[in-house]
């Protein structure tokens, strides 16, 4: 005979806690209608408030990329409109020669520089209106900051104080947009 088959198989005990743990499932009782009822509403309550948390979510972040389309547009808007701001810069001072030269020109010794002046500087100022430039009307007005820029104050009683007496180069604007302010003198008050 072989050797094994004398031997005898002892039978197998179960350790105290696997005992525990049949007691346990032996003992607890099928969940009953009314508490799965109740853990389904506990579900979907769950499940209710995570969908308006996301729905509130999307709200927002909708309305954020609405402000974002409004806002860059915006931004090209206004930067359509001043995108011509460096070239105007550059003109400008070719009118105010121009207007120098028109000051101190003689009409009887030179009629036909003055006259071709004019035109260059009426063409120059007709170019720059069709871009939204506007020259700023300063003599007699009161004196703004915003506006002028003082380059000297003059004593008199011809005219209230602060008020722009003399302006020695013009300021301008583009559309709703200081380009330039005007360079003045200012009155002050007789002491």
């Amino acid at each position: 005979m072989k050797k094994h088959e004398h031997e005898q198989v002892e039978p197998v005990t179960e350790t105290p806690h696997l005992n525990e743990a049949k007691q346990e499932e032996t003992t607890t009782q099928p969940i009953t209608p009314e508490e799965q009822i109740k853990q389904l509403e506990e579900q979907l309550a769950a499940k209710d408030k995570e969908s308006k948390e996301n729905w509130d979510r999307f709200l927002r972040e909708r309305a954020d990329m609405e402000n974002l389309r409004k806002r860059a547009n915006r931004e090209k808007e206004e930067l359509l409109s001043y995108c011509n701001k460096s070239l105007i810069e550059e003109i400008l001072p070719v009118v105010d020669n121009l207007e120098r030269a028109l000051e101190h020109a003689n009409e009887d010794t030179l009629p036909a520089l003055v006259e071709g002046v004019r035109m260059t500087h009426s063409m120059l100022l007709t170019a720059l209106k069709k871009f939204g430039v506007s020259p700023i009307e300063s003599a007699g007005t009161p004196f703004d900051p915003a506006y002028h820029q003082a380059m000297s104050q003059v004593v008199t009683d011809e005219h209230p104080p602060n008020t722009v007496v003399t302006q020695f180069q013009k300021g301008y604007m583009l559309k709703e947009r200081l380009l330039r302010p005007a360079m003045v003198s200012v009155s002050t008050a007789a002491k």
